[in-house]
């Protein structure tokens, strides 16, 4: 039988970390029996990684594919915990913990190709082996000064035309206009936008699709450091409304996306280290009559106010502390 019956992090649930907040929680330790000159610790981890194969030519021959990848730490504590006498009865012991998050950090944040990951890792060695461990992830948010160092246009307006053709001969036109108070948002926030479509056709206009979408450019480097870049794009939310816009004819939709608790903030560090990313919200009418489209497009800005303005934590369900599910290894 194993000396440690487990080892527990106890964290308040459902939490999203603000870069620059502070993280308090306890170390859960259950012997079977004595144990003598043990460490135990806890560590605060923060790493960043992309990866992607990139063709060498038109021929697309894979066993020759260059792999681009980039890495980055961005924070690594370790809290190891006093013992009185340097050992342990049998029951349980419980270590406290706090841990400041440095103020520029990027969001947690998961793709095909990158990963930005952050967790807490506690672990109970003797004798120099590992007698158990567990680590748990945490959602962190970054923040920035992004939106006092620039001024953007509010309210916001954006108008596109297009000339359509029905049936090869008759014309007509299809003009859309997006309103918004702004285009500069928090994690979390209710993005509202107005639409109007004017459909100056022969046609009824019957589908208007609203998405949200993330362009993120990775920057890695080839195995003869040579530099190189990446783009994808994510579509993180969507609605469609199913209209009925008749010929000649003009309709108004208000539209409402909550946008998720944790996002990437908007190009700049310290995001810019192995990747960058920009938003966009685009309005698309589709014409099946005509096998065309007419879209219309606004840059949306993601910041976040820096915990001394906006508080230590984003969101806090439940802040008694919980344990997580142990992970034990000997």
């Amino acid at each position: 039988m194993s000396v440690v019956k487990s080892i527990e992090i106890a964290l308040p649930r459902d939490v999203v970390y603000l870069a620059g907040s502070s993280i308090k929680g306890q170390v859960i330790l259950i012997l079977n029996s004595t144990l003598v000159d043990p460490i135990v610790k806890v560590e605060l981890v923060g790493r960043g990684y992309v990866e992607w194969n990139e063709e060498t030519g038109a021929s697309r021959d894979y066993s020759r594919d260059i792999i681009c990848n980039n890495e980055a730490d961005y924070v690594h504590k370790t809290k190891t915990f006093p013992l009185e006498d340097n050992w342990l009865s049998a029951g349980s012991h419980t270590f406290d913990f706090h841990f400041n998050l440095p103020p520029r950090l990027p969001s947690t944040f998961t793709s095909k190709i990158g990963h930005i990951f952050y967790f807490l890792q506690a672990s109970c060695m003797g004798r120099e082996q590992i007698l158990a461990k567990q680590r748990i992830y945490l959602l962190i948010q970054g923040t920035s000064d992004f939106h006092k160092e620039k001024s953007f246009q509010n309210p916001l307006f954006v108008e596109t035309e297009k000339k359509i053709s029905c049936n090869c001969c008759s014309q007509g036109t299809i003009c859309l206009q997006i309103q918004m108070d702004k285009n500069v948002f928090q994690p979390g926030e209710r993005l509202i936008f107005t639409t109007e479509i004017n459909n100056q056709t022969s046609k009824c206009l019957k589908t208007v699709v609203f998405a949200l979408y993330a362009h993120v450019q990775y920057e890695g480097f080839t195995p003869k450091e040579e530099w190189r870049t990446r783009t994808e794009s994510s579509e993180l939310l969507r609605q469609e409304a199913n209209t009925q816009i008749p010929p000649f004819d003009a309709t108004k939709i208000v539209s409402t996306f909550q946008l998720p608790l944790v996002l990437s903030l908007s190009s700049g560090p310290p995001d810019g280290e192995i990747m960058k990313t920009r938003y966009e919200l685009a309005i698309t009418v589709h014409l099946p009559w005509s096998l065309t489209t007419v879209k219309a497009r606004v840059p949306i800005i993601i910041t976040s106010s820096p915990v001394d303005s906006a508080g230590g934590q984003l969101l806090e369900e439940n802040c008694h502390p919980e344990p997580q599910s142990p992970e034990l290894s000997a």
